[in-house]
């Protein structure tokens, strides 16, 4: 094989054999191999740049994870030490993808965790997949992170996995809680030209055809580029359309410059149900009083009815513990993230520990169980290396003595097992 084509696994394969042969020839003592070696995991997520609300709980949770680990992670009944590497993709999917090289070249991670949107998961993917590393990804809707990567349903990836839920769902999401406010069923797109809006603006698997469907039209003028600082023409088209609800995938940033200028020019639509932008408070407390009755999908939250595999935490002692131990408001990636290391411990305890990526990536296609999240269930699909997890709506709230805004649960449809919140209503 050429040079460029030895992955890691096969480098360190062939190097340890040429190893073995020359201390059988006398050269040099083999080492001792500890029976209970260290396991390496890295991570990789987005901790500073547009992205980095979604990176803001990643130094408590990977610090309680630290602390879980303290006394070794247990497989097949032995208790390995546990190593966790950290990397920032600084928002920047060409950071991503050197950084995951960097963790399985130099650092050499046994496997690979990885979060928040398709700018972080598809190259960290791609990386792990080309080397022959385990990886799990998670918080990236699972269409862009699948088909994007060029994923075929019917052969799947070999090393990668995924969990989270998929365009179905938040358009269901989406679709349930518009259904509760009476508009002219007129819908304005927000697209960017990135992973998610190039996904969720696709005629044949987005939002159109599912919004056609149920009587909705879509007016998308076309993709724009992240940090746009003029969003008026946008603003033009849906006020000329009577859009009376606004939808789209945003960064944080530029949904703030959209719906500041979007209150400037006079348009204020009765529903703004926006993917990623305003899934945080910073990004809620960002837009002052102007945030009330904004609404967005939601992953997770303290009511969410689930417990913990590692720790036997609920949500709402995750989450309180995330408010006790930072002084700021919970927010959505703490309870995915906290999950990438569920699953990742159980597949170390059912491959028997690390060492060998095949049994790794065997335990992973198997593994079905219950986390903090909700049920991760890779044997059930939708396609090969994908497992879903529930998504409900809700709407933010002006809060009170504690937050400044709150949100609540307002379309649990697709999710009946959460707890809904309160009514969805108008924007004011």
């Amino acid at each position: 094989m050429s040079v460029t084509n030895i992955t890691r696994r096969r480098f360190l394969g062939t190097t340890a054999a040429v190893g073995a042969s020359a201390a059988l020839a006398g050269n040099f003592p083999m080492p001792a191999i500890a029976a209970n070696r260290t396991i390496k995991l890295g991570y990789v997520s987005p901790q500073t740049g547009p992205l980095a609300p979604f990176g803001e709980a990643d130094k408590f949770v990977v610090g309680a994870m630290r602390e879980a680990f303290a006394g070794g992670l247990k497989a097949a009944g032995k208790s390995h030490p546990v190593e966790i590497i950290v990397k920032d993709s600084q928002s920047n999917p060409n950071r991503a993808a050197e950084v995951a090289n960097e963790l399985i070249l130099s650092d050499e991670v046994d496997m690979m965790l990885v979060a928040s949107t398709p700018e972080t998961t598809n190259p960290v993917s791609d990386q792990c997949e080309v080397n022959e590393i385990p990886c799990i990804s998670t918080v990236a809707p699972w269409q862009p992170w699948f088909f994007t990567r060029g994923g075929n349903p019917a052969e799947g990836f070999d090393y990668t996995y995924h969990f989270f839920w998929g365009l179905e769902d938040v358009i269901a999401v989406f679709t349930n809680m518009w259904n509760k406010v009476d508009t002219n069923k007129k819908v304005g797109g927000l697209f960017p030209n990135d992973g998610d809006g190039n996904a969720w603006g696709d005629k044949e698997l987005g939002f159109p055809k599912p919004l056609a469907a149920q009587g909705y039209s879509l007016l998308d003028p076309g993709r724009y580029q992240n940090l746009t600082d003029d969003f008026s023409s946008y603003i033009s088209a849906f006020k000329s359309e009577g859009s009376e609800i606004v939808t789209g995938v945003m960064i944080p940033p530029d949904f703030t410059t959209f719906w500041t200028q979007a209150k400037q020019q006079g348009y204020v639509p009765k529903v703004a149900s926006i993917g990623k932008a305003i899934l945080f408070p910073v990004a809620l407390e960002a837009l002052g009083d102007a945030g009330n009755n904004l609404s967005s999908e939601v992953w997770w939250s303290p009511n969410h009815p689930f417990a913990s595999s590692l720790t036997g935490q609920d949500a709402g002692a995750l989450a309180g513990a995330f408010e006790n131990g930072t002084g700021k408001q919970w927010t959505q990636p703490i309870g995915f993230v906290h999950a990438l290391f569920e699953v990742a411990a159980k597949t170390f305890d059912t491959a028997g520990g690390p060492g060998d990526a095949e049994a790794l990536v065997a335990a992973l296609a198997a593994t079905k169980m219950d986390t903090i999240v909700g049920p991760v269930d890779w044997t059930s699909g939708p396609v090969k290396n994908v497992a879903k997890t529930p998504l409900v709506g809700g709407q933010w709230r002006h809060g009170g003595a504690k937050h400044k805004y709150d949100i609540v649960i307002t379309s649990n449809e697709t999710a009946p097992a959460v707890p809904m919140g309160g009514e969805m209503q108008a924007i004011a």
